[in-house]
Parts: structure tokens; C-alpha cells; sequence
């Protein structure tokens, strides 16, 4: 194979608010933890047995940011396509710790809320939310056309809310 791949696909939920800090020029950084689960039956005892999986996400993506700082908390569940970074730092001690985050940058990032804009909790909340989940691209806004939805929906658009006139 002449050339290799980087991607991580995460469906999950959040585990906590989503932490917004800013480099010293004003750009974005947001930092969360997602939860993903698996459950199966115990073999021998035949009891459901759970293990989860917690992943930090770093978002150095501004237009993702805006979207994790104004919609993302608690409890949401989101779609995240990455890409795995370890990265060495030095604790307090001086020694040597390293730390596997999925980063989310340049093109071959997405984020899809699964569960509606600004709903937390993992619930899906009732009224007319005909589009589907809002699928964000790299910049922040949503696709005109194309785009994954992995949360599936009718292909009826947004733009659809306008008042009907009886």
C-alpha cells in the first residue's frame, strides 16, 4: 500500500460541558470527553454486563468551535470523524506523559449532532424538526447539498419553517 490512513469514527456522548479556550491571538480551542458503550451478555452468569470508553476530542477547527461552544453540552450525543494525535508533555515531576486525543482540524473534520440543535441529555425532544440532525462541515455552517447524515431523517429542508399562510 503506497499510502496510509488516519481516521477515527466516534458515536457517542458527551460526558461534560465542552471546555472553550482561546490561543493568545483569539482563535478557538474546544476540548470535550465522549463516551462511547458497549454491552453484551455474560457467557457463564448470563448477566448484562456494560464497559465504556472515554475519548478526549480537541477541536482546533474555529467554525466547529463556534457550533461545540453555542449548541454541544452535556449529555448530547454527537457523530465526530477525526483523526488520532498523540502528543509528549512533561508533568510537574519532569516526567515524560503522553496523551492520545482525536483532533478535529482542516478538512477532514466532522461533527453531526445527533439529537438535535442544543439538546442535551441524549433525548430527542418532540416539534418539528423535519431536516434531521444538523451535519456541520469544517467551517461551521451546514452543506447545501451532499453531506453525511448519519442520523438519517427526511430529505424535507429547513428552510421549510417559513409560516404557511392557513
Amino acid at each position: 500500500m503506497a499510502g496510509s490512513v488516519n481516521k477515527v469514527i466516534l458515536i457517542g456522548n458527551v460526558g461534560a460541558d465542552p471546555e472553550i479556550r482561546r490561543t493568545q491571538d483569539g482563535r478557538p480551542i474546544a476540548n470535550l470527553r465522549l463516551a462511547t458503550s458497549e454491552s453484551w451478555r455474560d457467557r457463564n452468569s448470563g448477566e448484562r454486563r456494560e464497559r465504556t470508553e472515554w475519548h478526549t476530542i480537541v477541536i482546533f477547527n474555529e467554525g466547529l468551535c463556534k457550533v461545540v461552544e453555542q449548541y454541544v453540552k452535556k449529555g448530547a450525543k454527537l457523530y465526530i470523524e477525526g483523526q488520532l494525535q498523540t502528543r509528549k508533555w512533561q508533568d510537574q515531576n519532569g516526567n515524560d506523559r503522553y496523551s492520545t486525543e482525536i483532533v478535529l482540524q482542516g478538512f477532514n473534520s466532522t461533527l453531526t449532532m445527533l439529537d438535535g440543535r442544543g439538546e442535551g441529555g441524549g433525548e430527542r425532544r418532540g416539534g418539528g424538526d423535519f431536516g434531521g440532525a444538523p451535519n456541520y462541515d469544517d467551517y461551521g455552517s451546514r452543506p447545501a447539498s451532499g453531506g453525511a447524515r448519519p442520523a438519517g431523517g427526511s430529505s424535507i429542508s429547513r428552510d421549510m419553517d417559513d409560516d404557511i399562510p392557513f
